[in-house]
């Protein structure tokens, strides 16, 4: 309750109301109990009608099918769960597949994948051994934020939590950066060097400012310690030396606890203090004020934390619609403005008000008439990207992209349809496991992104493409392929397994005379036929 009142005092003394995000009247917005997607809907379909763009139709059943699987457990359906969900008529289908996915053990798997290269993909590091549990207790976001930076090591609640800071203690200067740009969606490292010349919202000031919760923590042999002295100072570009404000990026400015002075004795025996723990592989003692501790408190402060909220909202809307509502999304400030404010206020307000639920944030986004759009323009120019009218292509995280062929190497008899789900989902789980050591050899996607030589080597010449993908075994594909008498059966059954759709008819007329063309050897031309799916733009991208 104390820090409480402090932090309310001094934000109310020092805070430059420097908040540049401004959030839209609360009346001004849907109701707070419209469900997610309806507002989804309404904001997206209010632009529309402002730009005068027509969205494309709804994706066909087994392309939305495949998108959402993969968006939600990281593998592609089986040709039994893509066929028997096409043939399904139930109006409620798309509603109950998405509740069953997100209650299914691949969603927690999936979604550490994804949080884990969101967090930790910049620092080599990983903290998925912790997003595991936390996702499987469904924990807040701002609990996990708390972990991320303040874990302790010994707490099992918490345990590899604190690897998000280890990993990059030793550069401070990334710490910051990359704690406003996750957490808050500000990437302030420009402002290191200099104010930003064309962002008025971005000074040195916030810069260090944003250091000083960091300025006094340390490594000590393995553990993260935070001291109680220690000041952050920096040269302006025009070489003033200052000493750093506690600034959080908003422009609050916060007081703390004169710092504490150091003596020769002080040090001599905190050195020896440190030794000695370092030694017994103990970590530091707790600082009576933790600047870091601070932070997160001021993230999460009411008034403060709609910055918090917006920037994982922002985040998990570009993942599942190509692109943030906020684009870049580190680059939220008062020059570049949301294409939907509306929305991403209401979304932020709905994400506070339901206990920061990423599960129930994530179970929205995806049941959205924007969501399901065809990928595939019919005719005409496209559309603004901001307009969210047409289903977005997105490149797969190697472990998706992994997923996608061993499952389509797979032979379908793997899965016959009289298996049970429970023991269906536990036999791909099993496929998306062995996948992983594959996926390391695949390009993360970035933006712009370009398939990199080593991978386009990889799946011309490879090795275990041919070992892992092209096997003729009675359990791969091509085995069963080759055992198919019947050529129009085979070809159905390679696109419904490969690409979770029918072959188009153009596509079934080109595979047959291929394949009468080489009537002399039928399993290399199947084998070169896979291939061609297996490495082709179909199996790369969520589209």
């Amino acid at each position: 309750m104390k820090c409480s009142l402090f932090l309310m005092l001094a934000a109310c003394l020092f805070s430059t109301a420097n908040l540049w995000i401004t959030p839209a009247n609360a009346d001004d917005l849907l109701p707070a109990d419209t469900p997610i997607a309806s507002v989804i809907n309404h904001y997206v379909n209010q632009r529309m009608a402002a730009l005068r763009v027509q969205p494309t139709p709804p994706a066909e059943d087994t392309l939305l099918l495949r998108r959402t699987m993969l968006d939600l457990v990281g593998r592609p359906p089986t040709l039994v769960e893509a066929q028997a969900y096409a043939a399904d008529e139930n109006p409620h289908k798309r509603d109950e597949l998405i509740s069953r996915l997100i209650g299914s053990p691949g969603f927690v798997r999936h979604q550490a994948d994804e949080m884990d290269q969101f967090l930790m993909l910049s620092s080599g590091g990983t903290v998925r051994t912790y997003l595991v549990k936390a996702l499987e207790e469904n924990r807040p976001w701002d609990q996990m934020f708390r972990d991320l930076l303040l874990g302790e090591t010994d707490d099992v609640e918490q345990k590899g939590a604190i690897e998000f800071v280890k990993r990059r203690v030793s550069d401070l200067d990334k710490l910051t950066t990359e704690v406003s740009s996750i957490f808050l969606g500000v990437n302030v490292s420009c402002a290191q060097c200099h104010n930003h010349p064309f962002v008025d919202d971005w000074t040195q000031d916030h810069f260090y400012g944003m250091k000083s919760f960091f300025g006094r923590t340390f490594d000590n042999g393995g553990f993260v310690g935070e001291r109680d002295y220690g000041l952050v100072s920096y040269k302006t570009t025009e070489g003033e030396s200052r000493e750093a404000k506690l600034l959080f990026i908003t422009g609050v400015e916060l007081e703390q606890p004169p710092v504490k002075e150091m003596s020769d004795k002080d040090r001599k025996a905190e050195k020896e203090l440190l030794d000695k723990l370092k030694k017994d592989k103990e970590a530091p003692p707790a600082p009576e004020f933790s600047l870091r501790a601070k932070l997160v408190e001021t993230a999460l402060a009411t008034g403060q934390n709609e910055l918090f909220a917006k920037a994982i909202v922002n985040n998990l809307w570009a993942r599942f619609y190509g692109r943030g509502l906020v684009d870049p999304v580190d680059q939220m400030h008062a020059e570049n403005p949301p294409s939907h404010p509306e929305l991403l206020d209401w979304l932020a307000r709905d994400f506070i008000n339901n206990g920061y639920n990423l599960q129930r944030l994530i179970d929205g986004l995806v049941r959205s008439e924007a969501y399901a759009r065809s990928s595939r323009l019919p005719e005409g120019d496209y559309p603004p990207a901001t307009a969210f009218a047409v289903g977005s292509v997105r490149p797969l995280r190697p472990e998706a992209y992994a997923a996608v062929l061993k499952m389509a190497a797979t032979s379908p008899d793997f899965f016959p349809a009289e298996m049970s789900v429970e023991d269906r989902e536990n036999r791909a789980e099993g496929i998306v496991s062995r996948s992983r050591t594959i996926a390391r050899s695949f390009e993360q996607p970035a933006p712009g992104f370009q398939v990199s030589v080593d991978e386009a080597l990889l799946m011309s010449n490879g090795d275990r493409i041919r070992s892992e993908l092209l096997s003729t075994s009675s359990e791969a594909l091509l085995g069963k392929l080759n055992a198919t008498p019947d050529r129009a059966e085979a070809i159905n059954l390679l696109f419904w397994n490969v690409c979770s759709r029918p072959p188009e008819a153009g596509e079934v007329e080109a595979i047959q005379a291929f394949l009468s063309s080489r009537q002399d050897d039928l399993p290399q031309a199947y084998s070169h036929v896979v291939w061609a799916l297996l490495t082709s733009s179909e199996c790369r991208f969520n589209y």
